[in-house]
């Protein structure tokens, strides 16, 4: 078995699944090979392997586990999770024009902007055909509405940077989107192979959507708070001029002044020395942060709610435990 230190939420799921994350990165190796393109498995084990917590296929794995699972599709469907996950980041490290990654240099940077989009095509390819070999179309349905919902977010996302006008709901619809369509899938279709009822399959949906909204937050403060294991330095969205929650409200409740310097700096990318602790300041002058972090707490405690309805189980406490554990990168 191997053998992981408990120290940490996420250290402790990783260690009550153990076994089948060995066989879900047995099975991400075999199926990231390629034999006619080597730059393929070469590319995608730069990523694979930069030490991410792999969250999203143990969601998969906990919650088959939690409602009984005692089959093998549960680790086609982890390694689903995963193959998504990493196309997506592939393709955003391009879009984003981004040069790190996990704390190493992206894939775009060290081969190609064009090796990093195909290789991500390529992902997503080999997701859908181990989505296939479980037989089970609500799988199939759920796994492919996800990807499809992620890309939306996406593009819902480039469309609402440097726009002034992007609402909360606007940008809750992103978060939905780009981050929580995957963990809401994640749960969801662990309980949904394991023939769980139907309340129970929606617990589990409630718990991702809720847990990878949180997570989404969580991740923009950062952004403006300190760096953390995503591996991206502080100010990268100001820079960028991605529209998230702390800004929307600060731009919503700046007087004249103050809309003028984000329309200058967020709208039309003229940005000077100074602006980010200028801008830094605004979001601190109009509790723009503290909100913020109340509505990442919120849904952390959603997220435990959801999950509190399944039947007692260690893996259910672990998940709950997860989700304190996401919000408390910002305490």
């Amino acid at each position: 078995m191997n053998v992981v230190t408990a120290s940490k939420p996420h250290d402790r799921l990783a260690a009550a699944l153990a076994d089948d994350m060995a066989d879900v990165n047995a099975m991400i190796r075999a199926r990231m090979a390629s034999e006619h393109a080597p730059r393929i498995p070469e590319v995608t084990a730069h990523l694979v392997e930069a030490g991410g917590k792999r969250v999203r296929p143990m969601m998969t794995l906990a919650a088959a586990r939690l409602c009984g699972y005692d089959g093998p599709y549960h680790i086609h469907l982890a390694s689903t999770v995963e193959f998504i996950h990493t196309a997506t980041l592939l393709h955003d490290d391009v879009v984003d024009e981004s040069d790190q990654r996990r704390g190493r240099p992206t894939a775009n940077l060290l081969w190609d902007n064009s090796s990093s989009v195909l290789v991500g095509d390529y992902l997503f390819a080999r997701s859908f055909q181990l989505m296939v070999e479980t037989g089970s179309m609500r799988v199939l349905d759920i796994l492919a509405n996800a990807a499809a919902t992620i890309a939306e977010g996406e593009v819902l996302q480039l469309t609402a940077a440097r726009n002034l006008a992007t609402t909360e709901d606007i940008y809750l619809q992103v978060v939905r989107g780009k981050t929580a369509a995957l963990f809401s899938a994640a749960t969801q279709v662990g309980g949904v192979i394991a023939g769980a009822p139907e309340d129970h399959v929606q617990a589990l949906y409630d718990y991702g959507d809720a847990l990878g909204i949180a997570f989404q937050i969580v991740d923009d403060l950062l952004d403006w708070q300190g760096t953390d294991a995503i591996g991206k330095d502080t100010g990268d969205d100001f820079r960028e001029g991605k529209m998230t929650l702390p800004v929307i409200r600060a731009y919503a409740a700046g007087d004249a002044e103050e809309r003028a310097f984000w329309d200058r700096t967020i709208g039309k990318a003229k940005i000077a020395d100074g602006d980010q602790a200028e801008a830094l300041r605004l979001l601190d002058k109009h509790g723009a942060l503290a909100a913020t972090r109340a509505d990442a707490l919120a849904w952390a405690a959603k997220a435990k709610s959801a999950i509190g309805t399944l039947p007692a189980h260690d893996l259910r406490d672990m998940l709950a435990d997860l989700a304190d554990y996401v919000v408390a990168r910002i305490s």
